[in-house]
């Protein structure tokens, strides 16, 4: 490992870093079964005020290799069983909800969610972790239709899942944790080893999951955690003996990592441009509500945020005016505060970018009904009408605290206007009608079509990924636990 000293995984070790201590952290890395302790250089800020608040190792191609042999050697020596890896993701979602208030202090320090959506995600990594030790059963492959077909005369067999082996995961800063999980629960749970490489700007939660995993009982070489730089993640998932790639981020860089990987197996989640749209017979002050929690929570930084809001011009009125309302109730300001809805975007880098996209849009000749204002990395809760075809807060997707409301007089005109996008993750169809729900949702292309509902909804259960340049594959614990694993085919001949 080049310019590191490390330690071994063991309760006791402490990081040189007073961050990462006083968080209760052993290391600003761990690799190949050690904690990195030393060579710390990349400072973690909160984007809030950019004070750093602890610091972490940057790897480069040497410490990818030690990593990838490492989860290599970790597969062909360390037994650990299916019930033992159920077991271990058990205790980790224990700990999880037991250590609550440190890890939620932990994403709320790093990154961009205030204390209460930190509080909510952890819950959900807990959850995660539970239903990938619960989905044991989905590795239980099937028997073979062998006396379908003359030729399997004297012939049985059956199949069962087996790990793809090493799974290199590529995660974002918006949910530091959940997203992790998501990973590295559902491949632990099917046999695999993980290199994960974690967002620059949000280490500190995926090294907080990687103690509770090592202290739940995972060999300790199962899983590395290491911020590296891009030619160092360029050479993780080009390394010929990583089996899959799992990536969630934006598609220009899910496309360098496919072009990097090549043939084998891509998990992709690449974002959304979602579209809510509200008919004639709505319940329009239940749609309002929706839109101004799906389009504004973690300050519009979630790849299932309400961007675009189609709504009929029966309804326009009284949906834009509830919309305009319930945003300008919205609070923004710290994070650490538990009455704040809105905290700030990453980075003042992005807050400009948006409040750049959104001037764009006035000057084109869209209205700004509220909001727009940036002071540092805030951006407050921008709702906007009479937007531009052409302007990018609709055709990208905006990730900030930004929605456009649009009225439409027939429904395939809405419908053809929420499919014209590059994306389709999901959507949003507001209507007391059955057939006019089941309409739109036979036409929306997307992964995921919510009645009576924004787009900003999921369980982690459940299937979950989009159609077109929205991702490839699906994740969803059971989902990904199939996607991490392979059938092998046992076929017996009963000779004589």
């Amino acid at each position: 490992m080049s310019a590191c000293t490390c330690a071994t995984a063991a309760p006791q070790t402490r990081a040189d870093d007073p961050g990462l201590s006083a968080r209760g952290l052993p290391g600003g890395g761990f690799v190949a079964g050690a904690w990195i302790t030393d060579g710390l250089s990349l400072a973690v800020t909160d984007p809030e005020n950019d004070t750093e608040i602890a610091r972490v190792y940057v790897g480069d191609e040497v410490d990818i290799e030690t990593a990838v042999a490492g989860a290599v050697h970790s597969l062909e020596t360390d037994t650990w069983e299916l019930w033992e890896r159920r077991e271990t993701l058990e205790r980790a979602a224990r700990l999880v909800r037991e250590e609550a208030d440190r890890i939620a202090a932990i994403i709320s320090a790093e990154s961009s969610k205030t204390i209460t959506e930190a509080t909510r995600e952890t819950a959900r990594a807990a959850e995660t972790l539970r239903l990938s030790a619960d989905a044991a059963h989905v590795l239980e492959g099937e028997t073979l239709p062998f006396a379908d077909t003359p030729r399997g005369v004297g012939r049985f067999g059956w199949n069962r899942r087996t790990p793809l082996g090493v799974i290199a995961a590529i995660t974002p800063f918006n949910d530091p944790l959940n997203l992790v999980a998501h990973k590295v629960g559902p491949a632990l749970l099917a046999g695999n080893a993980v290199v994960l490489k974690p967002a620059q700007t949000t280490p500190l939660s995926a090294l907080a999951l990687q103690d509770i995993l090592l202290r739940a009982g995972m060999p300790p070489g199962r899983v590395s955690v290491l911020v590296c730089t891009r030619s160092a993640g360029t050479a993780l998932v080009a390394d010929p003996r990583v089996a899959a790639v799992s990536f969630t981020g934006g598609p220009a860089t899910g496309d360098a990592l496919a072009r990097a990987a090549g043939a084998r197996t891509l998990l992709m989640e690449l974002g959304g441009n979602n579209a809510v749209v509200v008919c004639a017979d709505a319940d329009v002050p239940a749609a309002a509500a929706g839109i101004v929690d799906g389009a504004f929570g973690v300050a519009g930084q979630n790849c299932l945020s309400v961007q675009r809001v189609y709504v009929h011009e029966s309804r326009y009125a009284e949906l834009e005016r509830l919309v305009v309302d319930g945003t300008e109730r919205l609070i923004v300001g710290t994070k650490h505060d538990s009455a704040t809805d809105v905290g700030p975007l990453i980075g003042e880098r992005e807050a400009r970018r948006v409040e750049s996209w959104v001037d764009e849009a006035v000057a084109a000749g869209a209205t700004r009904l509220t909001g727009g204002v940036r002071t540092g990395a805030f951006v407050t809760p921008t709702v906007l009408t009479d937007v531009p075809d052409d302007a990018r807060v609709l055709t990208d997707e905006v990730f900030g605290p930004v929605v456009s409301l649009v009225p439409f007089s027939d429904l395939d005109e809405a419908l053809a206007l929420a499919n014209d996008t590059d994306f389709g993750l999901q959507a949003g169809v507001f209507t007391e009608s059955v057939s006019t729900a089941m309409y739109a949702a036979e036409r929306l292309r997307v992964g995921s079509v919510l009645i009576n509902d924004t787009s900003d909804f999921r369980i982690d259960a459940m299937p979950f990924g989009g159609s077109k340049r929205s991702g490839v594959g699906r994740e969803g614990v059971a989902s990904a636990v199939l996607a991490m694993s392979e059938p092998k085919n046992i076929i017996v001949n009963r000779l004589g």
